[in-house]
């Protein structure tokens, strides 16, 4: 009663910008599981959008939160340099490709997208970026004008920070193409946009979403990949990975970029690096981040001491336990199931993804936007019978699946399970 109470007194006042997907309150969370103050136990598959990566509460990350909120809470990296931040670089410097060798601390992905470009543009000189259609990079003044996945993100915020040019993304099943003529066609008309609005002397970066998240959980072809790497390279345009989503083992690697035998000059990291504590990263070269003014990035914030310790205890707890591996495997038993499902529902259009980052698009009467109700009568089914999902991209159409990944193999088959009943009582 106590807490129905809080809730109707304190409810209404929460912000209405935020978007309530679930009307349930949460009481704690463990592992895949979140557990309800009315008593009842949701198998999340949403993980905070990606965030609890090694699930709710892992004993490993709450130990060393504890004992680093008991030693020393903040510290301001300009002025004091504590061990979490250094044994979190160390960590690190064994997952990231041997050129990347300098690292800066943020509290969120657009921070870490923010600066990123920051970076980008005082090391080449200049000032232009390349995004791509579909592009999720955060909601701050300068992240909205990289993100293009929905117009609700910048509707009535502009006008808009100059200098960004949008390129088509290798979105195959949206061209009604092959993975190779959709990779061919984004190359060429990127190159196109090169030389047609923004030259190469003028494009400081190619920014673009390993795996693209909000825009659908879209995973591009390895030739675009590497075509984005060539391209860069002929032009001396740095390339800027957004791993923010898919980073840290989401997709059955540290990186998902490791799927794409291609090496970013900047990193963008976050969600998933502290296990649910607000911190963020750009990883880059020194030769790199010797181009900046001492001072001319920075944060109050940024790197504090017991999100970096979270970050520690996450990277070697997804080490010791093997979680990578686990993503992958769990991932084809996943992709597995939901092939068999779409066999049995035609409107499930399509199923993509890598390791535990897999999305389902759903297509009524062959369009997106006609489906975004039917993704949303699914997403409420399963939760009234214990699973949480989330949608993704433009019209809302995909489901998006992120488990933990360290889910069971039986957490994986309860979970598609209820969804199976979900999509029987919501396609009637």
């Amino acid at each position: 009663m106590a807490t129905n109470t809080l809730y109707e007194q304190n409810f209404p006042h929460m912000s209405p910008a935020w978007t309530r997907i679930f009307n349930f309150v949460a009481e704690r969370a463990e592992g895949s599981y979140i557990y309800t103050d009315d008593g009842r136990k949701l198998l999340d598959f949403t993980c905070g959008i990606g965030v609890t990566n090694t699930g709710h509460c892992h004993p490993k990350v709450v130990e060393a939160i504890r004992e680093q909120a008991g030693n020393f809470i903040h510290a301001q990296a300009n002025l004091v340099i504590h061990k979490p931040m250094l044994q979190l670089i160390e960590e690190l410097r064994d997952i990231v490709p041997p050129s990347i060798d300098s690292f800066f601390f943020a509290n969120s992905g657009a921070e870490a997208l923010e600066n990123a470009v920051k970076i980008a543009r005082v090391a080449t000189g200049r000032q232009n970026v390349i995004v791509f259609s579909g592009s999720f990079h955060g909601r701050t003044v300068g992240t909205m004008a990289l993100t293009t996945s929905k117009t609700v993100y910048r509707t009535g915020f502009g006008p808009l920070p100059s200098g960004v040019f949008v390129a088509p993304f290798p979105y195959a099943f949206r061209l009604k193409m092959t993975e190779a003529e959709a990779s061919a066609y984004a190359l060429e008309q990127l190159d196109h946009l090169l030389a047609s609005q923004t030259a190469p002397k003028d494009t400081a970066a190619i920014l673009v979403e390993t795996v693209l998240g909000e825009g659908g959980y879209v995973v591009p072809p390895k030739s675009f990949m590497k075509g984005l790497r060539e391209i860069c390279d002929r032009h001396n345009i740095l390339l800027i990975l957004d791993e923010v989503q898919s980073g840290f083992g989401r997709t059955g690697k540290w990186f998902a970029f490791e799927h794409f035998e291609v090496e970013p000059d900047i990193i963008t990291a976050a969600k998933g690096l502290a296990s649910g504590m607000p911190l963020s990263g750009v990883f880059t070269r020194t030769d790199i981040m010797l181009k900046l003014d001492v001072g001319s990035i920075g944060g109050t914030y940024g790197g504090n001491a017991v999100a970096c310790a979270a970050a520690v205890a996450t990277i070697r707890a997804m080490r010791e336990e093997k979680m990578l591996e686990n993503a992958t495997e769990r991932g084809i038993q996943l992709m597995t199931g939901l092939r068999k499902l779409q066999e049995e529902h035609p409107q499930i259009g399509d199923v993509r993804g890598k390791g535990l980052m897999i999305g389902t698009e759903f297509v009524v009467d062959g369009r997106a936007d006609k489906a975004k109700h039917l993704v949303k009568d699914v997403i409420h089914s399963a939760e009234e019978k214990g699973l949480l999902l989330l949608s993704c991209g433009t019209y809302d159409n995909t489901v998006r699946w992120i488990p933990p990944i360290n889910v069971t193999a039986g957490q994986i088959n309860d979970g598609l399970n209820i969804f199976g009943e979900a999509l029987k009582e919501a396609i009637k």
